[in-house]
C-alpha cells in the first residue's frame, strides 16, 4: 500500500515521528528505521525539534516532543468540556465559591468552563477569558509540571517562585492569596490525561473574606477530589 502524500517532504517528516513512537531512538536509529539518508533524518528531526514536535531525553535520544501531547489535548477538548461541566457544578455547591477550569495556551491561561455562585460576592472570570500565567493557583498548577526550562522561563516575572512550584508538587495542589487580584483567593490542582501530563487546572476563587488568608485549609481537598474526577473521566473515555 502507498502511503506516500505526494509531498516529499512531510512524507519523510512522518516517517520520522512514526519511527519515535515506539521510543526513544538515536540519529543512528531513526537512520536504520527510517531508511533515510542520514543527513536528512538528522535535518528532519531538528526541524520537528524547533516546532516542539520532537524533543531529546536526557541521553541525547529523540523522543516524540510535548507539542503533540497539547494537539491532542485541543483534539480533545469537546471531550475535557463534557466531562468537567457537571464536576465544576458540584465544586461550586460543595465549596459555595465559584468554580472554573483553565488550559495554557501560550504565555497565557484561558478559561474554558466555569460554575459561577449564584449570588453575593464572588470571583467571576468569563468563560473565554485570558489571564496570565504569572499570577494564580492556576498559573502555578499548569506550570509547575512542565518541562525545566519552560518551567524557569514561565517563572520570569511571576508573583511564585520555584521554590512554590515544588511545593505544589508535593502536596499536589495550588493556592494563592491576592497574587492576580487583590482581595481574592483561589486553589486549583491539576487535571491530567490518559498519559498522566497536567493538561488543565480545575480551580475555586473567590472573597479572602470567605476564603481566609489559608485558602487551602478550607478547599484543597474537594478541589483535588473534583480535580481527580475529572482526570479519571478522560482516562475513561481514552481506553
Amino acid at each position: 500500500m502507498d502511503n506516500s502524500s505526494g509531498v516529499g517532504v512531510l512524507d519523510k517528516a512522518v516517517l520520522v515521528l512514526n519511527a519515535l513512537e515506539a521510543g526513544p531512538a538515536s540519529l543512528a536509529q531513526l537512520v536504520q528505521t527510517t531508511g533515510l539518508a542520514r543527513p536528512t533524518a538528522h535535518r528532519l528531526a531538528v526541524a520537528l525539534e524547533h516546532h516542539r514536535l520532537v524533543h531529546r531525553d536526557a541521553q541525547g535520544r529523540f523522543i516524540l516532543g510535548p507539542r503533540l501531547a497539547e494537539l491532542a489535548v485541543a483534539a480533545g477538548e469537546d471531550r475535557l468540556l463534557a466531562i468537567a461541566q457537571p464536576v465544576l457544578a458540584q465544586l461550586r455547591d460543595h465549596t459555595g465559591e465559584s468554580a472554573s477550569l483553565f488550559r495554557r495556551q501560550g504565555d497565557v491561561r484561558v478559561c474554558v468552563a466555569a460554575a459561577e455562585r449564584t449570588s453575593g460576592l464572588r470571583d467571576t472570570i468569563p468563560v473565554g477569558a485570558a489571564l496570565p500565567m504569572t499570577a494564580g493557583s492556576a498559573a502555578q498548577i499548569l506550570l509547575a509540571w512542565e518541562e525545566p526550562d519552560r518551567l524557569h522561563r514561565g517563572l520570569r516575572g511571576a508573583k511564585f517562585e520555584a521554590t512554590t512550584l515544588a511545593s505544589v508538587r508535593r502536596r499536589g495542589w495550588a493556592q494563592s492569596v491576592g497574587e492576580r487580584e487583590q482581595g481574592v483567593g483561589s486553589v486549583s490542582a491539576p487535571i491530567r490525561g490518559a498519559a498522566g501530563r497536567v493538561i488543565a487546572a480545575v480551580s475555586v476563587s473567590g472573597p479572602l473574606e470567605r476564603l481566609t488568608r489559608s485558602p487551602g485549609r478550607l478547599h484543597a481537598a474537594p478541589v483535588a477530589a473534583a480535580a481527580e474526577k475529572i482526570s479519571e473521566g478522560m482516562r475513561r473515555t481514552a481506553s
